[in-house]
């Protein structure tokens, strides 16, 4: 029998530009020679790192997200937020902060530093959870934020600062994402979003899918 793949906590970002108007989706390529789904496209995303839980974050995060953060065995809703800036800055090169001089930033957050910011987690909403589902060779217990492209703090058409984790970065329209090759979770959290827009506001129940992918398990995370 093989050992159970551990799951490891995650958040993804997925940042929402012209909400209003004609809203599209920040996203790129994994690579094809990736361990968990490659060749797919995706959103900005990863597994949280161990100093995550010591990086301070400005802004205020809605209460609503802060209690469906909470619990017990579950990282502090901080640590999660470190974490999904922090991928959305190595993924894309672009900053969700405020302008403020970080001159002890640690090692993994120094070329964020050098921006001239520290993260801040104003406008980011908790909207989506999701586990990868046994028989895959990584799970991950994924949190998934919105934001709207207006809270960056650079050019969003700007990705020279990505590191090549991700590749082709682009603004994919809404009208047209579904014809990209996208994970299976990746569509349903994307249909979650688009049947909310323009509101980017915390949704009224929390979507939390887990189980097999061919026999998806809905519940509520947390009710209001």
């Amino acid at each position: 029998m093989s050992p159970s793949v551990p799951i490891r906590d995650a958040a993804t970002v997925i940042v929402v530009r012209d909400p209003d108007d004609t809203p599209s989706v920040l996203m790129g390529q994994r690579g094809k020679s990736a361990v968990f789904l490659p060749g797919k496209v995706v959103f900005p995303g990863g597994r949280v790192d161990p100093g995550d839980g010591r990086i301070a974050i400005g802004g205020r995060l809605d209460d609503r997200c802060k209690a469906r953060l909470s619990g017990p065995d579950l990282p502090p809703p901080g640590t999660l937020v470190a974490a999904a800036i922090r991928e959305l800055w190595e993924e894309t090169g672009q900053v969700l902060g405020h302008r403020a001089v970080w001159d002890d930033a640690p090692a993994d957050w120094r070329r964020f530093a050098a921006t001239g910011h520290r993260p801040d987690a104003a406008g980011l909403t908790y909207v989506f959870r999701a586990i990868t589902p046994p028989g895959r060779p990584r799970r991950f217990d994924a949190r998934f934020f919105t934001v709207n492209a207006d809270r960056l703090a650079g050019d969003p058409d700007d990705f020279s600062h990505a590191t090549d984790e991700l590749s082709h970065l682009r603004w994919i329209p809404l009208s047209q994402a579904r014809q990209a090759d996208l994970p299976f979770i990746t569509q349903v959290a994307l249909a979650e979003v688009a049947g909310r827009l323009p509101d980017l506001s915390p949704p009224p129940r929390l979507p939390f899918f887990h189980g097999h992918m061919e026999d998806i398990a809905i519940a509520d995370a947390r009710r209001d």
